[in-house]
């Protein structure tokens, strides 16, 4: 597949003249990922008969664009660090732009859209990288349109966790696309407060302390230069899979007859994780005594004392692992049960402990990873509606979680075409991506 890049646009935020500066503070979820992978995720749109790509499709969403980052100002910001202050921060300079990439592919539309196998270094071309910067200054975004003339585009949006979540970013990508079709933002006005997020102020050097403590880049704890993006194997193969209502709900009984205990926390979450997470582990094989975790990211928007907005736009995610697991117990024949049990009582503490415990436990458990230890994560949710995403042509034909190809992770969205039940994307190489298909498809 050949990519060529057609246009590369500086967008700046519709405005008289100027925009004002901004300086934004980081919260203690937002300094979690400060030296995280960007979050990549791809929208595939299919091109309608009479559809005029060129003077119609790609003005209107240049134009939408600049009028939602008026409202998003962040995002055409960088995070910086400067020697003064003792944590980074986002910010937002006059003239500051965000950069968008025009380019053609020569690719199969269809292929690449589809829900079965295809090769990933194809969809991974469709995201941009951030672009190049200092280490102590990074920009938040990066936007790439891609058309398969006579077939479809696609909207790769690349973001830094630290300037939003998952689902701060599906509300930006809905409010573009709310822009873009309606003329307005209608009611996706985001909440830049961040004097909403109540932690305790102790948190953040605690977090900072960490992140310095696992940073790839031992030369400087401030500098704020990601790692960098691995090669990733010409063998290596996506998916997307479904598991609809009827599967989960088959899944729950299943937990329900085989489990001993009562009063386990069966949600869609935990039963379609669990399944997820027990195939996977079997698929790799190996030493039933190998050490193995599950970590996801715990939304804290209802679990703060103080509600925070549901339009709160940043990161407000902690990331919560299982750890001190081995291999056989989610493998073998009670695997699946087993791996309720473990997320089932994992949720429940998300629950009941409050951020401090909850920071604390985190750490010490990735302070203990033993060396080869498989980690298997899960990103995304199936309430984030992405495939509201409707810029004026119809809702998305799919939507790719691209940055899950970097470790072993599976995305989770909601479902395109009937509620209930959740659509999930996993990459592999070729050979364990044909046993884990056997066993995802053979155990439902």
């Amino acid at each position: 597949m050949a990519i060529k890049v057609t246009k590369t646009s500086r967008v700046n935020p519709a405005t008289n003249s100027s925009h004002d500066s901004l300086l934004l503070p980081l919260t203690f979820f937002d300094l979690r990922w400060i030296k995280f992978h960007p979050t990549e995720r791809v929208l595939f749109y299919k091109l309608h008969k009479h559809s005029s790509y060129h003077s119609l499709i790609l003005p209107k969403l240049e134009h939408s664009l600049s009028t939602v980052l008026h409202h998003y100002l962040p995002l055409v910001g960088r995070l910086r660090w400067d020697p003064q202050d003792p944590k980074p921060h986002i910010l937002v300079l006059p003239n500051d732009y965000v950069t968008l990439i025009v380019a053609e592919s020569d690719a199969d539309f269809s292929l690449l859209s589809r829900k079965g196998t295809r090769p990933e270094t194809e969809i991974r071309s469709l995201v941009p990288e951030l672009p190049a910067s200092r280490d102590d200054s990074v920009f938040v975004l990066a936007l790439q349109v891609t058309l398969f003339p006579n077939q479809g585009f696609s909207i790769g949006v690349t973001a830094h966790h630290s300037a939003m979540d998952g689902r701060s970013m599906s509300m930006f990508v809905r409010s573009w696309a709310h822009v873009c079709k309606h003329g307005n933002i209608g009611e996706l006005t985001p909440c830049l407060d961040r004097t909403v997020i109540n932690v305790p102020a102790s948190l953040d050097a605690r977090i900072l302390e960490v992140v310095s403590y696992f940073s790839e880049d031992k030369t400087s704890s401030r500098s704020l230069k990601l790692p960098p993006s691995e090669e990733i194997s010409p063998d290596t193969v996506r998916i997307t899979l479904e598991l609809t209502r009827e599967n989960v709900e088959k899944l729950k009984e299943r937990a329900k007859n085989e489990l001993t205990r009562s009063h386990l926390h069966l949600s869609t979450f935990v039963v379609a994780n669990a399944y997820l997470w027990s195939c996977l582990v079997k698929a790799r094989g190996g030493d039933a005594d190998r050490p193995v975790r599950f970590m996801y990211a715990a939304d804290f928007r209802n679990r703060l004392g103080s509600p925070v907005p549901e339009s709160y736009f940043g990161s407000c995610v902690l990331s919560v692992g299982c750890f001190g697991h081995k291999a056989g117990v989610v493998s073998g024949e009670d695997g699946f049960v087993n791996a309720v049990e473990i997320i089932s009582d994992s949720v429940r503490g998300v629950g009941s402990l409050d951020v401090e415990a909850l920071c604390e436990l985190y750490i010490d458990g990735t302070m203990r990873v033993e060396p080869g230890t498989q980690t298997v994560s899960i990103v995304g949710s199936n309430r984030f509606g992405l495939y509201q995403s409707d810029f004026g042509w119809g809702k998305p034909v799919a939507c790719e979680t691209v940055s899950i190809d970097r470790n072993e992770a599976f995305s989770m969205s909601e479902r395109r075409d009937e509620s209930g039940g959740v659509e999930i994307g996993l990459c592999l190489k070729k050979c364990e991506m044909d046993l884990f298909i056997d066993l995802f498809q053979n155990g439902l």
